[in-house]
């Protein structure tokens, strides 16, 4: 088959032969990270696991345990404020 055909199924129709869309002919394709990298999503961006906890708010600590009963080594380094146990 020449690789500027393709072959098509959509249901409800027999499968056909058909030319290849070049995609970057496409009128958003400016807007795809192939065309441009800063289009690219970051989802670093948009989800943050980090607690912020302001002076005033109130806030319930729950401390993590191993099996063993131990806290494990490096659980809260990167812990963005100090809390102190209640």
């Amino acid at each position: 088959m020449d690789g500027s055909k393709c072959i098509l199924q959509l249901r409800g129709v027999r499968p056909f032969l058909s030319d290849k869309f070049d995609i970057t002919k496409h009128k958003n394709y400016r807007y795809r990270s192939d065309d441009n990298p800063k289009n690219a999503f970051d989802i670093g961006k948009h989800v943050n696991r980090k607690l912020k906890v302001k002076p005033d708010e109130e806030y319930e600590f729950f401390e993590c345990v191993t099996n063993d009963g131990e806290m494990p080594d490096g659980m809260f380094d990167d812990f963005p404020v100090d809390l102190e146990p209640v």
